[in-house]
């Protein structure tokens, strides 16, 4: 007989592990630590990439895996907004909304897809249209979208202790805020178009299990 695998200890799910601990310790330093936040929150998105190129390298993707790189993904996001709406009370609205669609969206898309596998039922594919296929196919543009989104988040915490160095007459902070605002609105944008097409399939889904309830009686 051959040995059980322990799909815990594979190699991206030790990293996977490693993210959760330092995005924990940058959850305990955001009210009050800006440099081992950063540094801490950093490495563990960076992290992200790694898992990836593992899981393919030693032939390791698993369902857990990229469960728990879903959410290690939302909860840190989820915690840095958390922070930044008590950093900013006045745009709290905004930041909520933001969470609510991240999440929302996320999770509902998730469970549709992992619902699409079970049925044979026409589905709107993302994938089919060329922009949306660039988003899922194309990883240097995911990484840019991805990283972008938290850049923008993240600049905004900094700015809360710091303006930083001034680059083209702008505090570095503040620059790099202006710079990927349009793309974290972006990824908004493309989130709550998975949300949509993921409620669209659900429904799809639910008419077809319901005609196949009413030919068995």
């Amino acid at each position: 007989m051959s040995e059980t695998e322990n799909v815990f200890l594979f190699v991206p799910n030790l990293i996977g592990y490693a993210r959760v601990i330092l995005a924990i310790i940058s959850f305990y330093f955001m009210p009050i630590s800006l440099p081992i936040t950063v540094w801490c929150y950093a490495i563990s998105g960076l992290l992200d990439a790694v898992d990836g190129h593992a899981a393919r390298y030693f032939n390791q993707s698993t369902k857990f895996g990229a469960m728990l790189d879903q959410l290690t993904d939302r909860i840190g996001t989820s915690c840095l907004i958390l922070t930044l709406s008590y950093f900013y009370p006045k745009y709290m609205f905004w930041f909520q909304l933001s969470l609510a669609i991240d999440i929302s969206c996320h999770w509902i898309f998730l469970h549709t897809s992992i619902l699409q596998g079970k049925t044979s039922h026409k589905l709107i594919d993302m994938s089919e249209n060329y922009l949306m296929n660039i988003y899922y196919t194309n990883k240097p543009v995911l990484f840019f979208m991805c990283a972008g989104n938290e850049a923008f988040y993240l600049s905004l915490y900094c700015l809360y202790f710091t303006t930083g160095p001034i680059v083209a007459g702008l505090s570095l902070f503040k620059l790099i805020c202006y710079v990927s605002a349009p793309i974290a609105l972006l990824k908004t944008f493309i989130s709550l178009v998975h949300g949509f097409v993921a409620c669209k399939n659900l429904a799809t889904i639910d008419i077809s299990e319901r005609e196949a309830l009413r030919k068995k009686k």
